[in-house]
């Protein structure tokens, strides 16, 4: 393990940390797939052979990159490549498709598209609309494209090339990574350099991170996640970062165990799904550490520390945009439910809708300011007036409701914009999914507002859930067992059993398809069955 001093503002480079890694720790392994070790070394090499490629094809300081590959070490390295050049990568979600995937790569706007074969179909399907003067094709046949430049990626890289020798900014753009489209249309979020690496250096002193540590990286790396949570860990401490395509239930301990690792992070329902996995008696036999499931739970933390043999299970709060807010370490003694505390250079405070502050234990909108600069994201790529709106009042905006308490400690509440109002109460889709999740036939559970007949200010709430396999539960079950544990006004009036939910490839409910779906032929209504809620006496 070697540390890089990240309170440099000067220094927060990312080809600058690559190298500095190369010179002192050159033959530690970096980079792991399957068996496949490359060290700092390699990787500074391959990357610098890689910038020349690109440059090659017209990329320099300021050029963006569009990347639609699924999770590779190619994918890593040629986005290290692009930022010694000064240039941006611009990840692409793999599940897009059709005008998802003309809209992103638009609005990236690179000149230059590198692609899995895989999905070249899809990007031949919306061809004549995107800016890609020329495509680098990854594996298997470029034939399929025509009316652009194509050639393989096996073929971009310079070999003997030396280091590009560009000045590069600690505030310059390193990537644009869109948002995970909960609430609609994606948005760019630029990240620079110095962003990126302050961001690993919060996450490798919260994780109890050590020598001998091994990261593992199943989250895709068109996420913000994928990256300042494993790959610029790795970068900023000198350790490894093995990097598997994809997240697997089936497979998830034996890849620790192939790898070693030491340090795992899993998003959204990830973890749900291992907890849901049934238990053997290998499940403690494996090396990880140190575990970030996000967000967990409180009642699961124990029990999974115990059937998975984890040393510490960490938790924060976090967007693109900030990453994190806040966190918990391991030498904090923290409340059930929290996301930590603030970050050292970030201000967090929880603000009404009049930009005040509230008071300690009530609910408002999370919002932030850094302590110093390069701290969190530099505005949304394109949408100026995006930017502007987020930053009123020179605080950023998240979007997100939470509280405080009097420990700082911070709770995250909802989305503003799944939070409903109930018969005049603010009610929190979170809390009502826990109750439902809490259901043994439940896998999940997603609880969004439906328009008031009498008051359009007012929801009527409707939970859509999906049931583990094998399980029959009725509407009518489920609303007495919400009605048995939680206050009344948690049954909802509307009730669905459906097959699966909308997902972002990010494993986050798409609310605002559900939204749009409403109310169904098949949905439940409470008051058409006659359903009677018990009040609390």
């Amino acid at each position: 393990m070697h540390l890089i001093d990240t309170t440099d503002f000067d220094r927060r480079v990312v080809g600058d940390v690559l190298r500095r890694q190369a010179a002192v720790i050159g033959d530690a392994p970096f980079l792991l797939a399957d068996d496949v070790v490359l060290t700092f070394e390699a990787v500074n090499r391959r990357t610098d052979e890689l910038a020349a490629g690109l440059a090659s094809l017209g990329i320099g300081p300021g050029n963006p990159v569009a990347l639609f590959l699924e999770n590779s070490l190619d994918f890593v390295l040629v986005a290290l490549a692009a930022n010694k050049l000064g240039a941006a990568w611009i990840p692409t979600n793999t599940a897009y498709k059709g005008e998802w995937l003309r809209d992103t790569l638009v609005d990236g706007g690179a000149p230059v598209l590198v692609v899995d074969s895989s999905m070249l179909g899809r990007v031949a399907d919306v061809a004549a609309d995107i800016p890609a003067k020329h495509v680098v094709v990854r594996g298997g046949d470029t034939t399929r494209l025509s009316g652009r430049s194509v050639s393989h990626f096996e073929e971009l890289a310079v070999d003997g090339a030396s280091d590009p020798g560009i000045s590069v900014s600690a505030g310059d753009l390193s990537a644009v990574m869109w948002t995970s489209g909960t609430t609609g249309r994606s948005k760019g979020v630029m990240q620079t350099h110095s962003a990126w690496l302050a961001c690993a250096d919060i996450f490798v002193q919260a994780r109890d991170t050590r020598p001998g540590d091994v990261f593992y990286c199943c989250v895709p790396l068109f996420n913000s996640g994928g990256w300042v949570l494993n790959v610029f860990c790795g970068l900023v401490a000198g350790l490894p970062v093995a990097i598997d395509p994809g997240f697997s239930v089936r497979t998830f301990w034996d890849r620790c165990r192939h790898y070693r690792a030491t340090q795992i992070v899993t998003l959204g329902a990830m973890h749900m799904y291992l907890w849901q996995a049934p238990a053997g008696p290998a499940d403690a036999d494996n090396p990880v550490r140190v575990a970030g499931f996000v967000p967990l739970p409180a009642e699961l933390t124990e029990p999974m520390k115990e059937r998975f043999g984890l040393e510490f299970i960490w938790q924060g709060f976090g967007q693109s945009e900030v990453m994190p807010m806040a966190i918990t370490s391991r030498d904090g003694t923290w409340s059930p439910g929290s996301c930590g505390v603030a970050r050292p250079d970030l201000d967090v405070r929880i603000l009404d809708e009049q930009g005040a502050e509230v008071v300690v234990g009530e609910v408002g909108e999370i919002c932030v300011r850094p302590h110093r600069p390069g701290v969190m994201f530099s505005g949304y790529y394109g949408r100026p007036d995006d930017t502007l709106a987020a930053f009123a009042d020179l605080w950023y905006h998240s979007g997100d409701l939470g509280r405080l308490n009097g420990q700082g400690e911070l709770f995250f509440v909802d989305r503003a914009a799944d939070y409903m109002r109930h018969k005049g109460r603010n009610v929190s889709s979170f809390e009502i999914e826990r109750v439902f999740l809490a259901h043994p036939a439940v896998a999940e559970a997603a609880a969004h507002g439906v328009p008031a007949d009498e008051l359009a200010s007012e929801d009527e709430i409707k939970v859509c859930v999906v049931l583990r396999s094998g399980e029959t539960v009725t509407e009518a079950e489920l609303a007495r067992f919400v009605n048995d544990r939680a206050p009344y006004y948690f049954v909802p009036r509307y009730i669905e059993l459906l097959g699966e939910l909308p997902h972002t490839p990010t494993e986050r409910v798409q609310k605002f398809r559900l939204r749009q779906r409403g109310v169904t032929a098949a949905t439940w209504d409470r008051h058409a069955a006659g359903f009677t809620v018990t009040r609390d006496s």
